[in-house]
């Protein structure tokens, strides 16, 4: 293999221009940007709340709630993906038959099990409507 330095030339131009661009708007804003200080500017911005009491507020446990059941049902579609890949074709046999990534004797038991998580998920969701999780009051 010939690794000369001419096949990097693309990457190094890359990021030199990427290096330039990053430079170029960092002076631009430095340059334009608004000179004058004032203590409404120069005042602490944290997620929209301007910081003019105790940080320790008090947030509803709904917050709390939805965060939790967005993590649930996330990591829960995660599980879903290495099952929806595993159905994919391979390739074919000697004997013309498709060859898939799960053996065949082993799909049937695999699709119930994922029907069952699948339906695990929706009575989890049922349950979260039902006791009043989603409803904002």
């Amino acid at each position: 293999m010939d690794f000369s330095l001419q096949t990097y030339y693309p990457i190094f131009l890359f990021l030199a221009v990427v290096i330039a661009f990053c430079i170029a708007a960092m002076l631009a804003a430095h340059l334009v940007g608004p000179k004058k200080h004032t203590p409404v500017k120069d005042m602490v911005y944290e997620s929209g709340m301007d910081p003019i009491s105790d940080a320790r507020q008090r947030y509803d446990v709904k917050f709390y709630l939805i965060a939790i059941l967005f993590l649930v049902f996330d990591i829960e579609l995660l599980f879903l993906y290495p099952w929806a890949a595993s159905y994919q074709i391979v390739g074919k046999d000697s004997d013309n038959s498709v060859l898939m990534v799960l053996p065949r004797q082993i799909q049937g038991v695999v699709f119930w099990e994922v029907l069952a998580f699948l339906v695990t998920v929706v009575v989890a969701y049922v349950y979260a409507w039902r006791r009043g999780v989603f409803k904002w009051r």
